[in-house]
């Protein structure tokens, strides 16, 4: 009786993974935005960033993005004045442009109407360097070594009309240290930040790939 021939299983050819469009908005230099390009350099990040749109020519983030190859937009606040929704109308037909699902604010030092907010509710987020609900605003190294908390670190959440306010979708901490000023709190949250971001926004796409 003749043997059957024996045959090699074909591998399944590798699943390519989806990638959700995202637009990152800056307003300096844009440390979290490179974290951010370094993760989208994966091949298996499910992010792609579109278009990199700051409210400021001089914004140093830009050049970064130029020279990762990104797309950017500048869109100066200044020539529209008071009127605020009008600046946010232009940006937002920006994004709406560049087909981006996800809106990642990175540095983005502008308070942003509830025209705009309700333009990309549930699809626009923020990080901001501290332990949310407590130290929303500025000043947050300054406002946790004044306090006397024993942790402090940042916090990525969905953004809604009130600030710092949305929905909490990850945290990161770090310890306050007695000989701690704002500047040295401010760098080891900021390496904290570059960390959650990216693992919060891949989180996030995974999602929206399903």
């Amino acid at each position: 009786m003749k043997k059957p021939h024996s045959r090699t299983k074909a591998k399944a050819p590798a699943k390519k993974t989806e990638k959700v469009p995202i637009a990152i908005l800056i307003s300096g230099r844009g440390s979290n935005m490179r974290a951010i390009i370094e993760a989208c350099a994966r091949p298996d990040y499910p992010a792609e960033i579109v278009l990199v749109l700051s409210n400021r020519p001089d914004a140093p983030g830009l050049e970064v993005a130029e020279e990762a190859g990104l797309k950017t937009l500048v869109i100066d606040h200044k020539p529209f004045g008071k009127d605020r929704e009008a600046h946010e109308r232009e940006i937002d037909a920006a994004l709406q442009a560049s087909g981006a699902m996800l809106v990642v604010l990175a540095g983005y030092m502008r308070v942003l109407t509830p025209w705009l907010v309700k333009a990309w509710e549930d699809r626009m987020l923020n990080i901001h360097p501290s332990l949310l609900p407590a130290f929303p605003g500025l000043h947050t190294h300054e406002a946790a070594i004044k306090a006397g908390v024993k942790e402090h670190g940042c916090t990525v959440h969905l953004v809604t009309s009130g600030v710092d306010e949305g929905p909490i979708l990850g945290q990161a901490s770090v310890p306050v240290l007695e000989t701690d000023t704002p500047e040295t709190l401010a760098a080891r949250v900021l390496e904290q930040e570059h960390l959650l971001y990216p693992d919060v926004l891949e989180m996030i796409c995974d999602v929206f790939a399903k």
